[in-house]
């Protein structure tokens, strides 16, 4: 073994064999190094990444550092990771997990109401692959479980906090337009009532 090895050639060799993130606290405890000098180390390491626009990134997520594919590369890493893919999620799943993103904490009732279908299904298997868990129980009658996003959720969608996600707004249609199709909808329903 070499006795010269930097610090960035440790990091590196052990964020490429990491599985899941790792926190600089980890590494530097198997390292035995000081944490805010790995803490240094990554955030150079992460600035270099970036400066030489490399096709890969290490960042930051809520549970540690790890390796990601770059955005500018998305569309081609999208097309390998969706070959035979079985684990994709279906739109339900989507759907119940965004709800659940946006509106935590909330119960499987509330989801429900959202939605307009039954979410048990879809609710037991995103808490078993690790996406939602149980943080704590609403008041009231029955006590019904409330539901968030878990750590796991915030590491697969590349984010450090919820406060990382987009607006909500974004993703919905301006108010005019929503009105419009309201008014043109009612007026579906007086002509089909005449």
């Amino acid at each position: 073994m070499r006795d010269d090895l930097s610090l960035e050639e440790t990091l590196e060799a052990l964020l490429v064999v990491a599985i899941e993130p790792i926190s600089a606290e980890e590494l530097a405890d198997i390292i035995e190094q000081d944490v805010e000098d790995v803490k240094n180390v990554l955030r150079a390491l992460k600035d270099e990444y970036e400066n030489y626009r490399r096709g890969f990134r290490l960042s930051e997520l809520a549970s540690g550092w790890v390796f990601q594919s770059s955005p500018d590369v998305a569309q081609w890493v999208t097309k390998f990771a969706n070959r035979d893919v079985s684990h994709r999620m279906s739109s339900a799943a989507l759907e119940t997990l965004a709800i659940i993103a946006y509106r935590q904490p909330i119960s499987r009732a509330q989801i429900t109401a959202l939605r307009g279908v039954n979410v048990d299904g879809v609710s037991r298997l995103l808490e078993q692959r690790g996406y939602i868990e149980e943080v704590g129980r609403a008041e009231g009658p029955g006590q019904p479980i409330l539901y968030g996003t878990s750590e796991l959720f915030l590491d697969r969608m590349g984010l450090s906090s919820l406060d990382d996600l987009p607006p909500i707004e974004q993703f919905m249609p301006p108010v005019e337009t929503a009105q419009a199709l309201a008014d043109e909808m009612a007026g579906e329903l007086v002509s089909e009532s005449e």
